[in-house]
């Protein structure tokens, strides 16, 4: 699996699952553009991780849930590399609210950030990458909650069904011009979205149960399948995620 020369922007990239995305790709050999939004030093410290891989990262300061911002973002990538290969909608945001008290602000802002990034990352990358020739990938980091409920959290999971049909409309939309478009799922991660169940000792006894594999999953086992995706071992996968949830999804109590 290599990526020798390939071109790959990550949203959300100098943190959690971003990171490792980041990382992966460039251990495959790609350049990377890392979009963030605070901690400069975060995404300075990752640029200097890629150089040391032999790889070039640069990072843009971009508010993906502005179409503006967006746009800037593929402009970077165009004007340090050349081109866009790879678009990775990672950022990702949640409130932890029902339906019953959901705010407004809550509401746009998660719904902005997941999935309206996703949606014109996906547009004005795969304008680009139809300008430029030869296809492309669009990879799409959604989570179970695209399909499977989670009570309290319900504009994420919105977003993340929304992310679910983007996916797969997108990728018949785009397939005639070869940009294959493909969710990764995770199921619970250890990333700092998640650090309130991870310094409780008695909901991760809780969660590490309902995980046919008995863990969390460790960011880089995420990012192992985005670079498959971005890779020519993917190149007949499209319009689709792959679940990466350690088979949560399929746990049942046995009664």
């Amino acid at each position: 699996m290599s990526l020798n020369g390939k071109v790959a922007i990550v949203t959300g990239g100098n943190s959690g699952i971003g990171m490792a995305i980041v990382l992966e790709l460039a251990r495959q050999g790609a350049n990377v553009v890392i979009d963030y939004v605070s901690h400069p030093e975060a995404t300075e410290a990752l640029e200097q991780q890629v150089a040391a891989l032999g790889d070039r990262a640069i990072g843009v300061d971009a508010d993906v849930s502005k179409v503006a911002d967006l746009e800037k973002l593929v402009a970077a990538a165009v004007s340090a590399f050349g081109r866009v290969d790879v678009m990775v909608n990672n950022a990702g945001v949640e409130t932890r609210t029902s339906i019953l008290d959901t705010t407004e602000a809550q509401y746009e802002k998660v719904m902005e950030i997941n999935l309206k990034s996703a949606f014109f990352g996906t547009q004005i990358a795969a304008k680009q990458m139809i300008k430029q020739g030869g296809g492309g990938r669009i990879v799409n980091i959604t989570s179970v909650h695209e399909d499977w409920p989670m009570p309290g959290n319900t504009p994420y999971c919105l977003s993340k069904g929304g992310m679910r049909m983007l996916t797969r409309t997108a990728g018949v939309e785009l397939a005639p011009h070869s940009i294959l478009v493909a969710g990764v799922g995770p199921g619970a991660v250890a990333t700092p979205i998640n650090l309130s169940t991870m310094n409780d000792p008695e909901l991760m006894k809780k969660l590490d149960g309902a995980i046919p594999l008995g863990r969390m999953a460790k960011p880089e086992e995420i990012a192992s399948v985005v670079a498959f995706l971005a890779s020519d071992g993917a190149s007949y996968l499209t319009a689709t995620t792959i679940f990466a949830d350690g088979g949560i999804m399929q746990s049942s109590p046995g009664l």
